[in-house]
């Protein structure tokens, strides 16, 4: 267990809703990139079970941040979801994945787009210097069903503040008129103009990357939606604009 688990304390822990829940975790892990995922896990029945979580918070930030949602039958979450502070937890002290934007070209503008914890990974790399650096303007896209499911409005908050010339904040809300909010799914406003009327700029081949993290769901039909556009998906050989990782 030394090898593949390192031990870690429950410093705090947000309910959202009753389902949506974020846990703040004192652990060292090895040196990650905003972006990446690692696993959390518990003792159940004499044995370790662990599940891929990804980083809320910045590669230089404590203590490690994860935000998901109780999975009915589900083999951790819920258990996750009753943890309190100082309880114990273990953390895969290797962070993983390629959601990172060591993998995407440069470009002038850079799409997030995300459904319900897929904000996750986004706000760690906004949190980070690195989209400030390259990119003129970001532009952070979060559709959920109901409005208290925008989670970490203070960090969205905060990053508008730092960076509030170049940085857009969208939240979609698909079950109840919200005030701020477009209506429906992104993929929709993608085909009909009104995410980049909102935006304020447009999303094409030559002057957007765009990262997708959500429901496969989403996933599939945003990458559709931008590929009528011109894009095209992006790998290392043939370089595109859309870069994608389902979170369910």
């Amino acid at each position: 267990m030394a090898q593949q688990w390192t031990e870690g304390r429950v410093l705090g822990k947000v309910a959202w809703t009753d389902k949506l829940f974020s846990l703040r975790i004192a652990a060292g892990i090895e040196p990650f990139q905003a972006g990446q995922f690692t696993k959390l896990g518990l003792e159940i029945d004499g044995e370790v079970v662990g599940r891929p979580y990804s980083l809320v918070n910045s590669p230089d930030e404590q203590p490690l941040d994860f935000t998901f949602v109780v999975v009915p039958g589900g083999p951790l979450s819920a258990q996750l979801a009753s943890l309190e502070p100082d309880a114990r937890i273990w953390v895969a002290p290797r962070a993983n994945g390629f959601l990172v934007l060591r993998e995407v070209p440069d470009a002038a503008h850079l799409w997030l787009m995300a459904t319900g914890t897929g904000i996750g990974p986004f706000l760690s790399i906004l949190k980070t210097a690195l989209p400030w650096e390259r990119f003129e303007r970001v532009v952070l896209v979060h559709a959920v069903r109901y409005a208290r499911e925008l989670i970490y409005p203070e960090t969205v908050r905060e990053i508008g503040q730092t960076h509030p010339d170049r940085f857009v904040y969208v939240p979609f809300v698909s079950r109840e008129e919200t005030d701020g909010a477009l209506s429906g799914r992104i993929p929709q406003a993608i085909g009909d103009g009104r995410l980049e009327a909102r935006a304020g700029i447009a999303i094409d081949a030559q002057s957007s990357q765009v990262m997708l993290c959500g429901n496969p769901q989403m996933v599939d039909d945003t990458t559709d939606a931008l590929l009528a556009r011109g894009l095209k998906k992006h790998r290392r050989r043939e370089p595109g604009q859309i870069s994608v990782e389902n979170y369910w």
